[in-house]
């Protein structure tokens, strides 16, 4: 037991105290919670309601944004269909979403055996190209 109390105590020793503050405050729900300190800021990487999730700390506990991964079906309806009809040649090999003050944004990786492709959407204005690199 002292073991997985050290261990838990040494993943947040180099996290202000005013970010775990602020983060329990703000995911008061959150499960299995580790944390990276990073010189610009914080990461707590937790589960939520089932999900793996990332919250972004400024060194002063400010939320700076929030990931998680997702399925095609979790996006909006109307960017589901949008990737169903114009990308259907290609595979989805990453997909998730950002948080930032409440603008959500998406970001798609699509593949096929000539391409990678990054599409971005800003909530759900339709997808436009984020960057393109030829595999061969």
């Amino acid at each position: 037991m002292t073991a997985i109390s050290t261990s838990f105590a040494n993943s947040n020793e180099n996290v202000n105290r005013n970010v775990i503050t602020a983060f329990h405050k703000d995911f008061s729900s959150a499960r299995e919670v580790k944390w990276e300190s990073k010189k610009e800021f914080d990461i707590a990487t937790f589960s939520m309601n089932g999900q793996v999730q990332f919250a972004y700390y400024s060194k002063t506990g400010e939320l700076i944004a929030v990931t998680r991964n997702m399925l095609s079906n979790q996006l909006p309806i109307i960017l589901q269909k949008q990737l169903k009809k114009k990308y259907h040649g290609y595979w989805i090999s990453n997909l998730f979403e950002i948080d930032v003050n409440g603008d959500t944004t998406y970001y798609v990786t699509f593949e096929n055996p000539d391409y990678t492709m990054v599409m971005k959407s800003s909530g759900t204005l339709g997808w436009e190209l984020f960057s393109m690199e030829h595999k061969k």
